[in-house]
């Protein structure tokens, strides 16, 4: 009975060993340089990814921060570090400190500075300058069960 009741236990915990846990500071091994683009006659935040980051390239992973509801209408969700009023685009914090979301269909509303449990695979993105260099895809609400 107690092996039925250990596989049974490991069976039902595979879906949570399946994605990797991340942190803000597990997002911050990265460094930026100034780099031109002529397409908008500017300079933008240029990022090389640190080791810690390159291997989450691809991998299904969960992290916690604040939703900011940038365009609902137009399904343009950020996961940042710190809430609306002291986020990245308001200067506090990098690049390094928001995630772009590129949600599954059927997703909940979400409110401003709402506190959620995000997962999805991790996409890095280094030369796209309209999307943010960490995007979450196939992103959905992750439901921690312990």
């Amino acid at each position: 009975m107690h092996k039925l009741s250990f596989i049974l236990f490991v069976f039902l915990s595979l879906p949570v060993w399946s994605q990797t846990r991340i942190t803000w500071e597990t997002l911050a091994d990265v460094k930026f340089t100034d780099k031109y683009s002529e397409e908008v006659k500017a300079y933008y935040y240029y990022p090389h990814f640190g080791t810690t980051v390159k291997e989450l390239e691809g991998k299904e992973v969960f992290i916690k921060g604040f939703i900011l509801a940038l365009e609902p209408n137009d399904d343009i969700y950020i996961l940042s570090q710190n809430p609306y009023s002291s986020c990245f685009f308001c200067g506090n914090g990098g690049p390094e400190s928001i995630i772009e979301l590129k949600l599954k269909p059927g997703y909940p509303k979400f409110k401003m500075d709402q506190v959620v449990t995000m997962k999805g695979r991790m996409k890095l993105n280094k030369d796209d300058i309209y999307q943010c260099n960490y995007i979450l895809q196939e992103a959905e609400v992750f439901e921690e069960r312990w």
